[in-house]
């Protein structure tokens, strides 16, 4: 890991191109580099000399008395590289280049960034962007961008500027500040596992939030965020690029190329990564992320003082495969000792006990945590909402909130909390408490369910690749099924053949009933290359004569049949990702796997493990486990023989494609029936 410290808390500051107009990014940065001038000697530049912001202005990098320790570029493309150039013969240790119009708008933009790159770590320096918005610390007192943050918490890393914006503001809601700001453009240098690492060991960043469009070494990306969650700070990922309108927009606005959607899924399960969809969910995970505990499964209680916010809370949490059990007698009792109008069911229900005794509120709410019945509880309705009729009001809810944050800590379980009124008096005092709390129940259930996951389906790791293999020669059915069968894969027993009485002789080999299968064709299926069942050697004839006569293929594989009555047809395969590496594809296959569209995607190689878990995670997983009264199959034969099919894909990155469709479990075990590759 280089040394980003400079970047972040430099002893001193030249803006390059600074200036006096407002409407420039030199002016700007220029403010802001100004308000840490009593941390760090701050220069400003410009090749008119002259007086900005109050400041005397140097003519260029050659006047400053000593090297700076970070160089901002605010200059014109047509400048770049002498303003990079001019920055390392300065002395500079680390340089942020705001300058667009070059790897994101073209072929020669991109040569020129690799250009400078090489003579940035040429020089032990680092260069975030170009094509960025800046870096911003609060620890450190820096604040070379062009908005301002509040001090907090949170990190950002985004590679769009408006978005970052929008998650700040979105966070000061709630009362989260930022702790640490940079903006990727386009990591001609610096890249986002880089700034993970980085914002991972920071102490006053607790949670980390992404928006990526292109990750560069996705696997590297991967391992930041498992050890950024191993060292307690959670990352949490908005992920561009998942539609192909997406893709395509992500293109346009930095030239990237956006990564693959279920690529980018498998990384996060691997790593531990929090995926969200929108600026809005990454705020609601990270808020939770915030708090001191993470529930230890599914069994929720919702506490609430009104029926329909109970009923809606229940319906959420179920649909989002949350479980509300029934209290036990003994809880039920005292919590209906705290006040007779007290619904003790699940959801509990104040019934005006609330009103009655705004301690009511910490008195039920305690003892639900304090049960061990449940892993969390969620607390919804009108509590801070007291606190606008009147003063005393006010200082009455909001002691009882800080006394039902201090009985979360105790009952060490989370709390979180939806209320009308999210930003009164009460309110902050619970976020103070470190309960989280939210304007929309929506949020509370949504970002419950994915902690809740995450928790019961803990990280596979990010696997590594290893080294080569010596490289497949051929891409032909054959050699795909050696090459599995010699790596893990087991195959139904097949033959070669390229004439009529070669094939009558493998069938003779094999045994009837046998598969016939013509050569040379990518989708066998689809252009009706492939003939099943065929019980003598008639039966054979008519299919070579069929398949000669409309193929007219290079030769033939001759099969024996397996008996699929009482199994289930799968898809196990392995596509490399630019991005990712090697990943394993495994679900419901055989001839309608395109159709049916159930699959799950990891990391290859890809232990037995967690391919199993996939498996069992499929929407169809229970013709695997045994509906309707059928016996429950091999699963994990399956999964073996996914997990062998990855680690040839890893073994051999000359492999574009490769897969089993279709790979055959049955009760008794798993087998191969057909395979293919494609050669990069």
């Amino acid at each position: 890991m280089r040394d980003l410290r400079p970047l972040f808390d430099p002893r001193s500051v030249a803006v390059l191109g600074a200036s006096n107009d407002p409407s420039k990014w030199g002016q700007w940065i220029a403010a802001g580099a100004l308000r840490g001038a009593h941390r760090r000697d701050v220069w400003l530049v410009n090749r008119k000399g002259g007086e900005i912001l109050g400041r005397q202005a140097l003519r260029s990098l050659d006047e400053l008395p000593e090297a700076p320790e970070l160089v901002v570029v605010a200059l014109a493309a047509a400048a770049f590289e002498d303003a990079i150039d001019a920055s390392l013969a300065a002395g500079a240790r680390a340089i942020v280049a705001i300058t667009a119009g070059l790897g994101e708008v073209g072929a020669e933009g991109k040569a020129r960034e690799l250009a400078v790159v090489e003579r940035v770590r040429a020089a032990g320096a680092v260069m975030l962007g170009p094509n960025c918005l800046g870096v911003y610390d609060a620890s450190a007192e820096l604040d070379l961008g062009s908005n301002e943050f509040s001090p907090g918490s949170m990190g950002i890393i985004s590679q769009s500027g408006n978005l970052a914006l929008e998650l700040s503001l979105l966070a000061a809601q709630y009362g989260v500040g930022v702790s640490r700001f940079a903006s990727l453009g386009n990591q001609a240098d610096i890249e986002a596992a880089e700034l993970v690492e980085a914002f991972a060991a920071d102490e006053a960043t607790r949670v980390i939030g992404v928006y990526c469009e292109d990750f560069r070494d996705g696997r590297a990306f991967a391992r930041a965020g498992a050890a950024a969650l191993a060292a307690g700070k959670q990352v949490v990922l908005l992920a561009a690029g998942g539609s192909e309108a997406g893709a395509r927009a992500a293109a346009s606005h930095t030239g990237a190329l956006a990564s693959d959607s279920a690529a980018v899924d498998a990384a996060c399960r691997a790593a531990g990564i929090q995926r969200v969809t929108t600026p809005k969910e990454l705020v609601d995970v990270a808020l939770a992320c915030l708090a001191p505990h993470r529930p230890r499964g599914r069994r929720l209680a919702v506490v609430g003082d009104g029926g329909g916010t109970g009923v809606v809370s229940a319906d959420l949490a179920t649909a989002a495969g949350l479980e509300l059990p029934h209290l036990s007698e003994e809880l039920s009792a005292k919590l209906t000792a705290i006040a007779p109008t007290i619904v003790a069911t699940n959801p509990v229900d104040l019934a005006g006990a609330g009103e009655q005794d705004f301690w009511n509120f910490e008195r039920v709410t305690e003892a639900v945590l304090a049960s061990g019945e449940v892993d969390a509880v969620v607390l919804t309705g009108y509590f801070g909402g007291y606190s606008q009729m009147n003063e005393d009001f006010r200082e009455r809810e909001t002691e009882v909130a800080r006394a039902i944050a201090a009985a979360a800590g105790r009952a060490g379980r989370p709390l979180l909390v939806q209320a009308m009124f999210w930003d009164s008096g009460p309110a902050r005092a619970l976020r103070e408490g470190g309960v989280p709390v939210y304007r929309d129940i929506e949020a509370v259930i949504a970002t419950l369910a994915a902690l809740v996951e995450q928790e019961l389906r803990p990280a596979a790791g990010v696997a590594e690749v290893g080294a080569a293999a010596p490289p497949v020669c051929g891409g032909g059915y054959f050699e795909a099924r050696e090459l599995l069968a010699a790596g893990g894969v087991p195959f139904t027993p097949a033959r070669r053949a390229t004439t009529a009485a070669g094939a009558r002789e493998a069938a003779a080999a094999v045994g009837y009933p046998v598969a016939l299968k013509a050569l040379g064709l990518l989708h066998k299926s689809d252009a009706g290359g492939v003939a099943l069942g065929l019980g003598d050697e008639h039966a054979l004839e008519d299919a070579l004569s069929d398949m000669a006569a409309r193929l007219a293929p290079e030769g033939y594989s001759v099969e024996a049949m397996a008996d699929t009555s009482a199994g289930v047809e799968l898809i196990a395969g392995c596509r490399r990702d630019p991005r990712f590496g090697p990943l394993v594809l495994v679900g419901l296959g055989g001839v309608y796997a395109e159709l049916m569209n159930d699959v799950a995607v990891a990391l290859a190689p890809a232990g037995v493990d967690e391919l199993e878990q996939l498996l069992l995670s499929l929407r169809g997983a229970g013709v695997l486990t045994g509906a309707r009264g059928r016996a429950p199959l091999d699963v994990r034969a399956a999964a073996a023989a996914a997990a062998a099919l990855s680690r040839v894909a890893a073994a051999h990155p000359e492999i574009a494609e490769i897969e089993v469709n279709p790979l055959l479990v049955t009760p008794a075990g798993s087998v191969g029936l057909d395979a293919r590759i494609v050669l990069a």
